[in-house]
């Protein structure tokens, strides 16, 4: 679901932001001073026989979305806990440390997509295989993929996604000279992340004064890269990074806006940030399902009716988790019955009303309804539509153990040298290979 403090992810009180994308952990009471707590599931905690608790990270949204008291009430014996740790970096080596020993694990936990491959490549053994105890069909291909083990084990049940889509400032883009109708636009980008980087040249030549065409290099890269077919592990789990085309295709196009005027060098998720949306500082910004709610709060006021919402060059995701159920447990049962509940279509829907959170089960998706203000503020467009056609057709993605830092390599330290520090791309990316060598113990 929403991704708490991963690398350049954040979550939103309003909005699920994360994610795409980081880290959780079954927080216990004792955790509270690493930003974990405890929560009773609604108001009508505490009355059940049975507690059945959840580890959880960030904002879930299945407390928010009042899904335990309803499960409460159709199951009175039943009562929920949810334990909650704000910072994945803080609860995911807590649940590693707690699976390994074969105690202490919540009757469900949370797994972030960045953790899903370590889970299932060498976690499996410590998780209900949920595929057996479900309808797997239900699920987009791609995501049941994810937490699915090489002999058909799934070790998760998928939660929400990040789809992605161009948000973009369409009084800037006029004033700019650009077209503005958001099919046009997504035509003239199609299948091609350079297009759209290009669009960015033309945007720079009759910009509006003080902005630039998109909010940060690395921004593109993760953007075109979540649509890659490859990123930096292959599907047998060897390390690819540096032959890799997807990784060469949004290298390529970050490099173009790192060594040009375009980007506001802004890092995401940082108070500047969040300041260059309510100053109208930049034109575009790649934008995946939850950040929808988190541009209309930044953007304030002066942002309704300005910003519109268009197809991505390709299909990409960013951000989404799953929930498991340890073998661990003393209520698989009660916790395999809960998950399903928690991930079903109805529910996804409902939590993704409450917070956005797009849901992994495509047969939710025509019955997705935006809050009335929000579809106001991006200018009618057809939000779900968009979001939903990008969900159905994003590639299977193979995650490494040590993707999130090699990715983090890429952009904070070689995308970084290059947009903020003035050195060459190639400068840029020998930077980059040396943190990686280091990170991969080379």
């Amino acid at each position: 679901m929403r991704t708490s403090i991963r690398g350049s992810r954040r979550l939103g009180a309003v909005v699920a932001i994360a994610a795409l994308t980081t880290g959780l952990l079954a927080g216990c009471s004792k955790d509270s001073d690493d930003g974990s707590s405890d929560a009773d599931g609604g108001s009508g905690g505490g009355k059940g026989s049975l507690t059945l608790t959840i580890g959880t990270f960030g904002v879930f949204g299945y407390k928010q979305a009042g899904l335990y008291d309803e499960y409460m009430k159709l199951h009175p014996d039943i009562n929920i806990k949810e334990n909650v740790t704000t910072r994945t970096d803080v609860y995911w080596p807590k649940v590693l440390t707690r699976l390994q020993a074969g105690s202490g694990t919540d009757d469900i936990q949370a797994i972030e997509v960045g953790n899903i491959t370590e889970a299932v490549q060498t976690q499996a053994d410590k998780f209900v295989d949920l595929g057996k105890e479900v309808d797997k069909s239900q699920w987009l291909d791609w995501k049941l993929a994810q937490a699915t083990t090489k002999d058909g084990k799934t070790i998760g049940l998928g939660t929400d996604v990040g789809p992605m889509a161009i948000c973009y400032r369409k009084d800037l883009f006029k004033k700019a000279g650009l077209e503005t109708d958001r099919a046009k636009l997504a035509a003239s980008w199609k299948g091609d992340w350079a297009k759209y980087v290009d669009l960015g040249k033309k945007y720079m030549k009759k910009a509006p004064g003080g902005t630039k065409f998109v909010d940060s290099a690395s921004s593109v890269y993760n953007a075109a890269l979540g649509g890659a077919d490859t990123r930096y592990y292959d599907e047998d789990g060897n390390v690819v990074w540096d032959k890799s085309d997807g990784v060469k295709t949004a290298w390529d196009a970050a490099m173009t806006v790192a060594t040009t005027d375009m980007s506001a060098k802004l890092k995401q998720f940082d108070k500047p940030w969040d300041q260059g949306f309510a100053k109208g500082s930049f034109a575009s910004v790649a934008c995946p399902a939850w950040m929808i709610g988190y541009i209309e709060q930044k953007s304030g006021d002066a942002g309704k009716g300005n910003w519109d919402v268009a197809a991505a060059p390709t299909a990409a995701n960013w951000g989404g988790s799953f929930i498991g159920v340890p073998t661990a447990g003393k209520h698989q049962k009660e916790a395999i019955a809960l998950a399903k509940w928690l991930t079903a279509p109805e529910q996804q829907a409902k939590v993704f009303a409450k917070q956005a959170s797009f849901p992994s089960t495509p047969s939710a998706y025509a019955g997705l309804k935006p809050a009335a203000d929000t579809t106001a503020y991006f200018s009618d467009a057809p939000i779900t539509q968009i979001f939903s056609d990008s969900a159905r057709t994003i590639p299977t993605q193979y995650f490494g153990i040590k993707d999130q830092p090699i990715n983090t390599a890429l952009t904070d330290v070689g995308i970084l040298q290059v947009e903020q520090k003035g050195k060459s791309p190639e400068q840029g990316w020998d930077a980059a290979k040396n943190e990686i060598k280091d990170v991969l113990g080379q």
